[in-house]
């Protein structure tokens, strides 16, 4: 089979890891982002600005197979959403049409964050997406250009990504974190290099001739109470001194479903919190 090339737009943290486990399958990967010596070894920086309208210098003059849209707000407002999602992603099939190129898929790295539910509901790609934050509803948006850019379409809703640099959660526990235990608040991961392995997984899937969906949930096995998670750590961690107040609640509670992703084939390789944050914790030690 020829080598197959892909266009990572946004190629940050789950970007650079996409496209490190492309180059060891063979791939050609192009990297855009608005610097290029961040990018990892072996992929084509395009250096350019999803905010501008102008096509960037260095972009690609030959076949483009694939498209990753993996961009992220810089600013986490109204205004900082509709730029980074909708108006780049907007921009990128512009200067797709403007050389005459047509990519066999698009992958749009979208968010569960466009799920409303809250009481600890099971989500799947068939639950009503109906999220009315402006950063799921501006998401929710996004997922709609690329549904109708008139090249196939799939978005990939990833749940919480964890990893190393996104270490959020374990600064919360050794700060003393305390979260309310009932109503259980659940909460969904995945491990960056299985968020990435899920992008890797579906554009190898298609380019193999697999009939895709238009949308996948990134999540992995075992969405938990976050009391449960916390504890975990806690005891890993060996913190025994709590926070003052009794409990920190977050908003929203559901358990998400990788059931689609797993039906293709795709397994995560950190099954559930307590392996993936293991790895972490023993990459520190």
């Amino acid at each position: 089979m020829p080598k197959a090339s892909v266009l990572i737009v946004g190629c940050g943290d789950v970007g650079s890891r996409l496209a490190t486990q492309l180059l060891d399958q063979d791939w050609q990967v192009y990297g855009l982002r608005r610097s290029i010596d961040r990018l990892p070894t072996g992929v084509i920086g395009v250096e350019g600005d999803l905010f501008s309208e102008q096509c960037p210098t260095q972009w690609p003059t030959g076949q483009i197979d694939y498209v990753v849209y993996s961009a992220a707000a810089t600013e986490h407002d109204e205004a900082g959403y509709q730029a980074a999602y909708v108006d780049g992603l907007k921009n990128t099939l512009s200067w797709l049409e403007q050389h005459g190129q047509r990519p066999k898929r698009l992958l749009f790295v979208s968010s569960s964050g466009v799920y409303a539910q809250k009481d600890g509901e099971w989500i799947d790609e068939t639950s009503p997406a109906l999220s009315t934050n402006y950063s799921g509803r501006i998401i929710l948006d996004a997922e709609r250009v690329a549904l109708e850019s008139g090249i196939a379409a799939s978005a990939v809703r990833l749940t919480g990504i964890y990893g190393p640099g996104r270490e959020w959660l374990l600064g919360q526990v050794r700060k003393g974190y305390r979260v309310a235990v009932e109503p259980p608040l659940y909460g969904n991961r995945i491990h960056a290099d299985d968020a990435a392995g899920l992008l890797a997984f579906l554009l190898e899937a298609d380019r193999q001739g697999k009939a895709l969906d238009d949308c996948y949930i990134g999540v992995d096995n075992a969405p938990a109470p976050l009391a449960e998670v916390v504890d975990w750590l806690r005891e890993r961690l060996g913190i025994t001194e709590w926070a003052a107040e009794a409990s920190v609640r977050r908003a929203g509670s559901k358990r998400c479903s990788n059931a689609r992703a797993k039906a293709l084939g795709w397994e995560p390789r950190y099954s559930n919190y307590r392996e993936g944050y293991a790895a972490i914790l023993g990459e520190q030690a």
